[in-house]
Protein backbone atom coordinates (compact mmCIF):
# COMPACT_ATOMS: atom_id res chain seq x y z
CA UNK A 1 0.00 0.00 0.00
CA UNK A 2 2.81 2.25 0.34
CA UNK A 3 5.85 3.51 -1.65
CA UNK A 4 7.97 0.59 -3.66
CA UNK A 5 11.34 2.01 -2.32
CA UNK A 6 12.12 0.01 1.05
CA UNK A 7 15.05 -0.03 2.82
CA UNK A 8 14.34 -3.51 4.24
CA UNK A 9 15.64 -6.95 4.21
CA UNK A 10 14.07 -10.14 4.61
CA UNK A 11 17.48 -11.96 5.65
CA UNK A 12 17.36 -14.32 2.62
CA UNK A 13 14.09 -15.43 3.06
CA UNK A 14 10.86 -13.60 2.18
CA UNK A 15 8.05 -13.70 4.14
CA UNK A 16 7.59 -16.34 7.55
CA UNK A 17 10.19 -19.49 7.44
CA UNK A 18 11.14 -22.19 9.95
CA UNK A 19 14.87 -21.77 9.37
CA UNK A 20 16.43 -21.57 12.37
CA UNK A 21 19.43 -19.24 11.13
CA UNK A 22 17.16 -16.92 9.56
CA UNK A 23 15.11 -16.96 12.28
CA UNK A 24 17.93 -15.69 14.79
CA UNK A 25 19.18 -13.66 12.74
CA UNK A 26 15.71 -12.00 12.09
CA UNK A 27 15.47 -11.99 16.40
CA UNK A 28 18.84 -10.67 16.92
CA UNK A 29 18.34 -7.87 14.50
CA UNK A 30 15.64 -6.82 16.40
CA UNK A 31 17.63 -6.67 19.57
CA UNK A 32 19.51 -4.28 17.62
CA UNK A 33 17.35 -1.72 16.50
CA UNK A 34 15.83 -1.83 20.30
CA UNK A 35 19.31 -2.02 22.04
CA UNK A 36 20.69 1.34 19.56
CA UNK A 37 17.47 3.01 20.28
CA UNK A 38 17.14 3.14 24.16
CA UNK A 39 21.56 3.36 24.44
CA UNK A 40 20.69 7.13 22.14
CA UNK A 41 21.08 10.10 23.42
CA UNK A 42 17.70 11.74 22.92
CA UNK A 43 13.67 10.88 23.42
CA UNK A 44 13.39 6.70 22.90
CA UNK A 45 10.76 6.63 20.16
CA UNK A 46 9.29 3.07 20.04
CA UNK A 47 6.43 2.20 17.31
CA UNK A 48 4.01 0.40 19.70
CA UNK A 49 4.36 -3.58 19.02
CA UNK A 50 8.18 -3.50 18.12
CA UNK A 51 8.76 -4.65 21.52
CA UNK A 52 6.16 -7.68 20.61
CA UNK A 53 8.28 -8.64 17.01
CA UNK A 54 4.61 -7.38 15.59
CA UNK A 55 4.57 -7.18 11.54
CA UNK A 56 2.43 -6.11 9.26
CA UNK A 57 3.70 -9.18 6.57
CA UNK A 58 5.78 -6.21 4.30
CA UNK A 59 2.76 -3.53 4.56
CA UNK A 60 4.82 -0.33 4.69
CA UNK A 61 1.51 1.94 4.57
CA UNK A 62 -0.80 -0.19 6.43
CA UNK A 63 -3.33 2.52 7.81
CA UNK A 64 -6.04 1.66 5.71
CA UNK A 65 -5.98 -1.99 6.49
CA UNK A 66 -8.89 -3.19 9.24
CA UNK A 67 -7.77 -6.67 9.26
CA UNK A 68 -5.18 -9.17 10.41
CA UNK A 69 -2.35 -6.72 8.71
CA UNK A 70 -2.71 -4.16 11.30
CA UNK A 71 -4.46 -5.47 13.97
CA UNK A 72 -2.20 -6.13 17.17
CA UNK A 73 -2.42 -9.97 18.41
CA UNK A 74 -2.14 -10.06 22.16
CA UNK A 75 -1.30 -13.90 22.21
CA UNK A 76 2.60 -13.61 22.79
CA UNK A 77 4.39 -16.33 21.49
CA UNK A 78 7.83 -17.58 22.78
CA UNK A 79 9.52 -15.28 20.43
CA UNK A 80 7.22 -12.40 21.48
CA UNK A 81 7.62 -13.32 25.23
CA UNK A 82 11.88 -13.27 24.81
CA UNK A 83 11.86 -9.43 22.51
CA UNK A 84 9.26 -8.40 25.69
CA UNK A 85 11.78 -9.15 28.48
CA UNK A 86 14.45 -8.17 26.46
CA UNK A 87 12.63 -4.60 25.77
CA UNK A 88 12.30 -4.19 29.43
CA UNK A 89 15.71 -4.74 30.27
CA UNK A 90 16.72 -2.24 27.94
CA UNK A 91 14.17 0.24 29.71
CA UNK A 92 15.32 -0.91 33.32
CA UNK A 93 18.90 -0.41 31.74
CA UNK A 94 18.62 3.20 30.69
CA UNK A 95 16.48 4.38 33.41
CA UNK A 96 19.00 3.08 35.70
CA UNK A 97 22.13 5.28 33.75
CA UNK A 98 21.83 8.86 33.53
CA UNK A 99 25.01 8.72 30.78
CA UNK A 100 22.40 7.68 27.96
CA UNK A 101 20.24 10.34 29.16
CA UNK A 102 22.39 13.90 28.90
CA UNK A 103 20.01 17.03 28.65
CA UNK A 104 23.51 18.16 26.61
CA UNK A 105 25.31 17.74 23.11
CA UNK A 106 28.26 15.37 23.81
CA UNK A 107 31.39 17.41 22.84
CA UNK A 108 34.02 14.53 22.99
CA UNK A 109 35.68 17.63 24.85
CA UNK A 110 37.07 17.08 28.69
CA UNK A 111 35.21 19.69 30.64
CA UNK A 112 34.83 18.34 34.33
CA UNK A 113 38.15 17.21 35.09
CA UNK A 114 37.40 13.31 35.22
CA UNK A 115 40.64 13.44 32.56
CA UNK A 116 38.76 11.68 29.65
CA UNK A 117 36.35 13.03 26.97
CA UNK A 118 32.77 12.76 27.31
CA UNK A 119 33.02 10.83 24.09
CA UNK A 120 35.21 9.00 22.38
CA UNK A 121 34.78 7.12 18.64
CA UNK A 122 37.13 4.65 18.15
CA UNK A 123 38.00 1.73 15.73
CA UNK A 124 38.24 -2.46 16.55
CA UNK A 125 41.97 -1.71 16.87
CA UNK A 126 41.27 0.13 19.80
CA UNK A 127 42.50 3.58 17.93
CA UNK A 128 40.30 6.79 17.57
CA UNK A 129 38.07 7.05 14.86
CA UNK A 130 39.69 9.43 11.87
CA UNK A 131 37.68 11.74 9.25
CA UNK A 132 39.14 8.77 6.92
CA UNK A 133 37.06 5.47 9.15
CA UNK A 134 34.23 7.66 9.33
CA UNK A 135 33.69 8.61 5.34
CA UNK A 136 34.84 4.96 4.41
CA UNK A 137 31.38 3.39 2.82
CA UNK A 138 32.67 0.03 4.12
CA UNK A 139 32.98 0.66 7.69
CA UNK A 140 30.90 -1.64 9.61
CA UNK A 141 32.57 -1.34 12.81
CA UNK A 142 32.63 1.01 15.67
CA UNK A 143 32.90 1.57 18.98
CA UNK A 144 32.11 4.36 21.75
CA UNK A 145 33.33 5.86 25.24
CA UNK A 146 31.02 6.81 27.48
CA UNK A 147 31.85 9.07 30.09
CA UNK A 148 29.71 9.21 33.68
CA UNK A 149 31.70 11.30 35.03
CA UNK A 150 31.20 14.19 32.34
CA UNK A 151 27.69 14.89 32.97
CA UNK A 152 27.59 18.26 32.67
CA UNK A 153 24.06 18.51 34.97
CA UNK A 154 22.44 18.55 37.91
CA UNK A 155 20.14 16.68 39.57
CA UNK A 156 16.98 18.54 40.92
CA UNK A 157 19.09 19.44 44.31
CA UNK A 158 21.93 20.78 42.88
CA UNK A 159 24.32 17.51 43.44
CA UNK A 160 26.33 16.67 40.14
CA UNK A 161 24.93 13.81 37.97
CA UNK A 162 27.45 11.11 38.51
CA UNK A 163 26.94 7.55 36.11
CA UNK A 164 28.71 4.70 35.29
CA UNK A 165 31.32 4.70 32.47
CA UNK A 166 30.75 2.44 29.33
CA UNK A 167 32.32 1.53 26.27
CA UNK A 168 29.79 0.26 23.24
CA UNK A 169 30.96 -2.10 20.55
CA UNK A 170 29.28 -1.87 17.09
CA UNK A 171 29.81 -4.74 14.77
CA UNK A 172 27.56 -4.24 11.75
CA UNK A 173 29.36 -6.91 9.57
CA UNK A 174 27.90 -10.37 8.77
CA UNK A 175 31.18 -11.81 10.15
CA UNK A 176 32.46 -11.76 14.08
CA UNK A 177 35.13 -9.06 14.87
CA UNK A 178 37.61 -8.68 17.46
CA UNK A 179 37.78 -5.66 19.49
CA UNK A 180 41.18 -4.08 21.14
CA UNK A 181 39.88 -2.35 23.70
CA UNK A 182 41.20 1.63 24.57
CA UNK A 183 43.91 2.47 26.42
CA UNK A 184 44.13 2.60 30.30
CA UNK A 185 43.45 5.71 30.56
CA UNK A 186 39.72 4.97 29.61
CA UNK A 187 39.75 2.53 32.08
CA UNK A 188 41.80 -0.33 33.56
CA UNK A 189 38.43 -3.39 33.61
CA UNK A 190 35.63 -3.86 31.63
CA UNK A 191 32.65 -6.02 32.43
CA UNK A 192 30.23 -7.33 30.00
CA UNK A 193 26.47 -5.57 30.63
CA UNK A 194 25.16 -6.70 27.62
CA UNK A 195 25.65 -8.62 24.44
CA UNK A 196 22.48 -8.60 21.68
CA UNK A 197 24.30 -12.01 20.40
CA UNK A 198 23.71 -13.62 23.52
CA UNK A 199 21.09 -11.78 25.90
CA UNK A 200 20.35 -14.36 28.62
CA UNK A 201 24.24 -14.00 29.57
CA UNK A 202 24.83 -13.53 32.78
CA UNK A 203 26.02 -9.70 33.76
CA UNK A 204 29.97 -9.87 34.84
CA UNK A 205 31.27 -13.33 33.58
CA UNK A 206 32.99 -11.86 30.92
CA UNK A 207 36.04 -9.26 32.40
CA UNK A 208 38.42 -7.60 30.18
CA UNK A 209 41.65 -5.67 30.43
CA UNK A 210 42.39 -2.01 28.86
CA UNK A 211 43.70 -3.50 25.68
CA UNK A 212 42.28 -6.36 26.16
CA UNK A 213 40.20 -8.10 23.18
CA UNK A 214 36.84 -8.48 22.84
CA UNK A 215 34.94 -10.45 20.18
CA UNK A 216 31.93 -9.22 18.85
CA UNK A 217 29.59 -11.33 17.14
CA UNK A 218 28.39 -10.68 13.42
CA UNK A 219 25.95 -8.60 13.37
CA UNK A 220 25.31 -7.60 16.87
CA UNK A 221 26.55 -5.58 19.74
CA UNK A 222 28.52 -5.46 23.32
CA UNK A 223 28.15 -3.22 26.07
CA UNK A 224 31.11 -3.29 28.72
CA UNK A 225 30.73 -1.05 31.89
CA UNK A 226 33.99 -0.03 33.29
CA UNK A 227 34.61 -1.37 37.09
CA UNK A 228 38.32 -0.12 37.66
Amino acid sequence: DGDNHNRSWNHGVEGETDDPRVNELRERQQRNFLATLFLSQGVPMLLGGDELARTQGGNNNGYCQDNEVSWFDWRLDERAERLLAFTKQLIDFRARHPVFRRRDFLRGEETLGSGSPDVWWFRPDGRKMTQRNWQAGDTHTLGVFLNGAEIPTVSAHGAPVLDDTFLILFNADEEGVVFTLPAVSFGRRWEQELSTADPEREVGVDVFPARGVVPVEGRSLVVLRRIA
